[in-house]
C-alpha cells in the first residue's frame, strides 16, 4: 500500500496548529536554523531489504504478519517508509537473499516509488541450497583455494547485479575467524583474506566503492579475520583508493570509543559507511537510539566536524543505512523511530558551535567543552525534524500515523497473516 495525498495533508493539517507554536519557539533559539533543515531534508538513510520482517535471533524467530514475500513488495514496504518520513529515498539489497529477476522492471519500480539502490550486501556466512564447497571453516580465509574462489565468485556476481541496478559500491562482512586456540593460522587466515578481496577488488566498476566491515566476535568466538577497526583499515589501505572501512554500530566490544574510531578514519580518508543500530551487550540489532542515545550524537559530532574539515557532502560522501534484524516490533514501526533517531542525532551535531568548542579545547576547559556538547544534545530538536518532514510533502507525526490508518492491518489483508520476507 501507499499513502494518498490527502491522507498526509488531512493528518498534517490536524497537527499544524501545535507544530507551528513548537518550531517558533525553538526555531529562534537556534542560529541558521534554514541550513539545518536543508541539511535534514537532503540527508537520506537506506533501508535493507532484510530489515522489512521480523528477523529473530540464533534461538527462534516469531514472525510478523503480512510481511513481503517478494523483493517487489520489499520495495514497495521502502517506499511506504519513504512517504511518511521523506528520508528512505534508498535500499540495500543482500543476495542471495533479494536477487533481482527483472533489473529493468525493479529499477522502474524503484523510481515510481522515488528510490535509489544503495550498497549490495554479499552473502559467504551461510551455506545456499546447491552450493559447492562450504562455508563452515570460512570463506575469503579458507585453507582450500577452491572455497576462497567460490566466495571471491559470488561477491562478483553481487557486484554485476548491483551494476544493473544502479548501485555503486558492495558491503563485504565475513563470518571468517576461528572458534578454538590452534584452529587457524592467524597470518595465513590474514593473507588469503587479503588476496581474496584483491580479486574482488580488480572486479571493481571504476566508480565503485568496496566497503570492508568488521565485527569484534560472533559467530566465531575466538578469533574474527576482521575483527576490528584497525584490521578493516589495514585491508582497505593495502586494497587502494576505491576501498574502505564500514562501522556497524553492534559490531564492537562493549564500551568500545566508536567516535574516536569514526574520527580516525575520517582523517586517514577510510571512512566509506555507517551500519546502524543500538545493542545493550553485543551485536543487539536493537532500534537506533534506543539504548545510547547520546553515544549516537557524539558519533554524528565527530561525523559533522570530520567531513567538514574535508569539504565532504553530507548526503553523498558516506553510506549510511540501517542494520537491524528485530523480533518483537513491527518492522515497519522500528525503522520509522531508527530513521528518527538518526536524524536527531545528526540535527543535535548540527547545533555544536564547532569555533566555541575549538576554543574551549585549545584552554583546556574541559567544564565549557562538556556544556557546549551537553547544550546541543539537550535541545529537543523534533520540532525541527518535523518541519523538515512538513516541507518535504512527509508526515508531521510517522508512527501516529502508521497506527493511525492502522497500516499493518492494511498489508495483512494484502498479503495474508502467514507470508515471511525472504532471507529470513
Amino acid at each position: 500500500m501507499l499513502l494518498t495525498k490527502s491522507q498526509i495533508e488531512q493528518h498534517n493539517d490536524a497537527l499544524l496548529t501545535q507544530h507551528q507554536r513548537n518550531f517558533e519557539c525553538l526555531s529562534g533559539n537556534v542560529p541558521g536554523v534554514e541550513a539545518v533543515l536543508k541539511k535534514l531534508t537532503d540527508f537520506q538513510v537506506a533501508i535493507p531489504s532484510w530489515a522489512l520482517g521480523n528477523g529473530g535471533t540464533r534461538f527462534g524467530r516469531f514472525a510478523g504478519k503480512g510481511e513481503p514475500s517478494t523483493l517487489e513488495q520489499k520495495l514497495e514496504d521502502v517506499g511506504l517508509l519513504h512517504q511518511f518520513n521523506r528520508s528512505s529515498g534508498a535500499v540495500s539489497l543482500h543476495i542471495p537473499w533479494d536477487i533481482p529477476k527483472d533489473a529493468g522492471a525493479l529499477k522502474q519500480l524503484a523510481a515510481a516509488l522515488d528510490l535509489r539502490f544503495d550498497a549490495m550486501n554479499s552473502n559467504t556466512f551461510q551455506d545456499q541450497p546447491g552450493q559447492a564447497h562450504s562455508y563452515k571453516y570460512g570463506s575469503l580465509q579458507h585453507v582450500d583455494k577452491a572455497v576462497r574462489k567460490q566466495a571471491i565468485d559470488h561477491n562478483i556476481e553481487v557486484i554485476r547485479y548491483g551494476e544493473e541496478l544502479g548501485s555503486e559500491s558492495l558491503t563485504v562482512w565475513l563470518a571468517d575467524g576461528s572458534c578454538f586456540p590452534g584452529q587457524l593460522n592467524f597470518r595465513k587466515a590474514f593473507n588469503n583474506t587479503l588476496e581474496s578481496l584483491g580479486e574482488i577488488y580488480a572486479a571493481l566498476p571504476e566508480d565503485w566503492k568496496v566497503f570492508v566491515e568488521y565485527k569484534a566476535f560472533e559467530p566465531n568466538f575466538y578469533s574474527t579475520t576482521v575483527g576490528d577497526w584497525g584490521q578493516s583499515f589495514l585491508f582497505a589501505s593495502k586494497l587502494g583508493e576505491k576501498a574502505y572501512s564500514l562501522v556497524d554500530l553492534g559490531h564492537h566490544l562493549p564500551n568500545a570509543n566508536i567516535e574516536q574510531i569514526v574520527a580516525l578514519l575520517l582523517n586517514e580518508k577510510k571512512l566509506g559507511g555507517f551500519h546502524f543500530n543500538d545493542s545493550k551487550y553485543g551485536d543487539d540489532d536493537l532500534t537506533v537510539g534506543s539504548i545510547k542515545p547520546y553515544q549516537l550524537f557524539l558519533i554524528f559530532k565527530e561525523l559533522v566536524e570530520g567531513m567538514d574539515a574535508r569539504n565532504m557532502d553530507h548526503t553523498k560522501d558516506l553510506g549510511w543505512m540501517i542494520d537491524a534484524s528485530h523480533n518483537v516490533k513491527d518492522p515497519l514501526e522500528d525503522l520509522l523511530q531508527s530513521v528518527e533517531a538518526i536524524k536527531i542525532a545528526y540535527a543535535q551535531a548540527l547545533l555544536v558551535d564547532p569555533v566555541k568548542l575549538n576554543a574551549a579545547q585549545e584552554a583546556n576547559d574541559v567544564t565549557l567543552a562538556q556544556e557546549i556538547l551537553q547544550g546541543a544534545y539537550r535541545t529537543d530538536v523534533r520540532p525541527i525534524l518535523a518541519e523538515a518532514r512538513l516541507r518535504a510533502g512527509a508526515v508531521l507525526d510517522p508512527v501516529g500515523l502508521f497506527r493511525q490508518l492502522k497500516v499493518r492491518d492494511q498489508l495483512v489483508k494484502e498479503r495474508g497473516a502467514n507470508t515471511v520476507a525472504t532471507g529470513l
